[in-house]
């Protein structure tokens, strides 16, 4: 199907002056990006590595962009890790990965230098990688893993999923058909480029042949301050960026598309965002790291059906079903299942050598959220199947619950999760970052639930546990609070 970076050459030489990145240092065209991607495409080539495998640890910046896109362009694979994490959770993914070569910076360098192997300072690479032919490079094998990410898994120990040149290049057609981008569009990236979202924001954009405005981090200021000054038209955002913004309390006229991912939207924060942005269009769309994108919402129906995450995106089929594996019937809960071109290869087994594939004989897969179609076409996410309380006998799913606690004006964060209960087997607990009072969340659960989904507990938190990717570690919520149950 092709490579991410194949329309660089007709940028290069059609709009040569076109700008592909703008950051707060410093602007390069398509002619310039096109020659570095050859560059540093030829310099991995000659590591002349058996693994062909390249980690990057670094901030936001071109740099970042550069060794990602030259590697898919050498036929190397792109592993991201994040500067948030611990000496030991980096030194876990690095095994994970296996990479021929980790690029950072000379300060991380010297920290980690003794610990995690093959480590390079990214200074010394600048060097090296203008000396190396900017036209020609060996053409690669599409199929083959280009990047490989992480997810949480339900342990806690991370899971490396490996994806190939095609996943990505078939799903920048969503990017069309169902956003309605192209090379006119001046793109904010304003998250961390570790975060696929904002990463394949800014590669989906480049291979469009539209212009990345990267920020170095997030800052609800820079970001509203470059919206308003440089002719910027979509950002890509998260639900928290957007309640960032809104703090800021800035209103902001000029037409902009917001494309967002459809975690954890209260409808508050929806409607306050469109009296922010009164000019907007916002697409939401509901995906996954390893299924890509599934479905959309766009401005129109996200009035209509607020609570819904939309309709399947271009390409991709989306199936409910019983746990007999039978198709649920409309309006009946069920795991959702995937097909599309978009899929991960697979994850990685510990020793690094197998790829396990998430399909089905007939190319489904899931994630095991759980979810329902309406009678218009329109999908709604229930929850996570291992996030189920089982209440009696009764399924639970805490998002729905959470989505009402989180109502309550003086709810900065919540989690809901099942304790353990001789009688109920699970029993509902709320834990609730702000400073809303139980009985005044209880008259919200009263007004939007049905008693038996009413927490039993309630707990105060000044700071929720995350996992490395930034989730509540709900594992970790479970542990504290069982704990605490058992001690009081």
């Amino acid at each position: 199907m092709g490579n991410i970076t194949d329309s660089y050459k007709t940028f290069a030489k059609l709009s040569p002056n076109r700008i592909a990145i703008h950051t707060n240092h410093q602007q390069i065209s398509y002619q310039y990006w096109y020659k570095l991607i050859n560059q540093t495409a030829n310099w991995l080539h000659s590591l002349h590595s058996e693994n062909k495998t390249i980690g990057i640890l670094l901030p936001n910046g071109i740099p970042f962009l550069q060794l990602f896109a030259g590697a898919s362009k050498a036929g190397w694979i792109a592993v991201p890790y994040d500067l948030k994490w611990n000496i030991s959770e980096l030194e876990k993914r690095v095994i994970l990965s296996r990479p021929s070569i980790v690029v950072t910076t000379r300060e991380i360098y010297s920290q980690i230098k003794q610990i995690i192997p093959n480590v390079t300072i990214l200074d010394d690479c600048l060097q090296e990688i203008p000396q190396f032919d900017p036209a020609t490079v060996r053409k690669t094998e599409e199929s083959l893993p280009f990047y490989i990410g992480f997810t949480s898994g339900t342990t806690g120990n991370p899971k490396a999923f490996v994806r190939s040149q095609d996943s990505w290049v078939a799903s920048f057609a969503c990017n069309r058909f169902d956003f309605g981008l192209d090379e006119s569009d001046q793109v904010l990236i304003p998250g961390a480029l570790i975060h696929s979202h904002f990463l394949y924001g800014a590669i989906s954009t480049l291979y469009l042949g539209g212009t990345v405005f990267l920020l170095e981090k997030f800052s609800p200021i820079e970001a509203l301050t470059w919206i308003q000054s440089l002719p910027i038209t979509t950002i890509y955002v998260v639900p928290t960026m957007v309640e960032a913004f809104l703090k800021k309390g800035i209103q902001i006229d000029k037409t902009i598309k917001i494309l967002s991912s459809g975690a954890k939207w209260s409808e508050r924060s929806k409607l306050e965002i469109r009296h922010m942005f009164p000019s907007m269009t916002m697409y939401e769309f509901y995906g996954a790291s390893e299924l890509s994108f599934i479905t959309v919402l766009s401005d129109r129906e996200g009035i209509q059906k607020a609570t819904s995450v939309g309709k399947p995106c271009y390409g991709v089929e989306v199936q409910i079903r019983r746990p007999d594996q039978k198709l649920a019937k409309l309006n009946e809960t069920g795991k959702i299942y995937v097909r599309s071109k978009f899929v991960i290869n697979g994850y990685f087994d510990y020793e690094g050598s197998t790829i396990h594939s998430i399909h089905d004989e007939e190319g489904w897969a899931t994630v095991h959220d759980m979810g329902y179609f309406d009678e218009d076409g329109f999908l709604y996410i229930i929850g996570r199947e291992q996030n189920m309380i089982l209440y009696g006998g009764i399924n639970i799913f805490p998002e729905e619950i959470e989505k009402v606690i989180a109502l309550h004006q003086d709810v900065e964060e919540v989690a809901v999760i099942g304790l353990s209960d001789s009688y109920w087997g699970q029993i509902v607990a709320a834990v609730v970052k702000g400073k809303a009072s139980p009985s005044d969340l209880k008259k919200v659960c009263k007004m939007h639930l049905s008693s038996f989904k009413i927490p039993r507990k309630w707990f105060f938190l000044s700071e929720m546990p995350y996992t490395t990717s930034g989730k509540i570690a709900r594992a970790e919520l479970i542990k504290q609070m069982e704990s605490k149950v058992s001690s009081d």
